[in-house]
């Protein structure tokens, strides 16, 4: 009984860095273009996001080949800037965009692009569900046409608009202070 426990366990774990059905990750990707800093256009919000303005993740190489992440947001009702700290790694090769994030010690979850501006300027993202669904781009806004892409993309992919939060880059930043 105890071997069927972990067999569960371990089920569980690996499907955190699952993809969705219907979702395939961007082959002939290029680590070294996406690294720096990216602006959370739209996102499904989600509890670890909600209500965070001014949402920007930031890549960098970590000296074991890994990514480092660090993602920061401002919580108006809280007045202050949030921070998460995390490390990712390629689920396969690296020149397909399907990396295990992880923010909690051992725990793993899917980080899959999908979709990849050819200048590396926007990005749509997803996690290991449908539930999960990010829009980022280099700059705080992007274009119309952009949106528009998105929307139709991921509506056709049965992503629930209805959760779709478009993220205020726009308010004035105020000093950032951590915990």
């Amino acid at each position: 009984m105890r071997h069927f426990g972990l067999l569960i366990v371990c089920l569980w774990l690996a499907s955190c860095t699952g993809v969705p059905q219907g979702i395939v990750a961007v082959n002939n990707f290029d680590q070294n273009r996406y690294l720096g800093q990216w602006y959370e256009v739209a996102r499904i919000e989600n509890r670890f996001e909600e209500g965070l303005q001014q949402v920007t993740a930031t890549y960098t190489v970590r000296a074991d080949g890994g990514i480092n992440v660090l993602n920061q947001g401002y919580s108006a009702d809280e007045q202050k800037w949030q921070k998460a700290e995390g490390k990712a790694y390629f689920v396969d090769s690296p020149d397909t965009a399907h990396l295990k994030v992880s923010f909690f010690g051992p725990f793993y979850a899917s980080y899959v692009v999908f979709k990849l501006d050819p200048d590396y300027g926007y990005a749509f993202v997803t996690g290991n569900t449908k539930e999960y669904l990010w829009l980022l781009a280099r700059t705080p806004t992007v274009s119309d046409q952009v949106k528009q892409e998105f929307l139709g993309d991921v509506e056709a992919l049965g992503y629930p608009l209805d959760q779709l939060v478009w993220v205020d880059q726009e308010i004035p930043k105020p000093v950032r202070s951590y915990p």
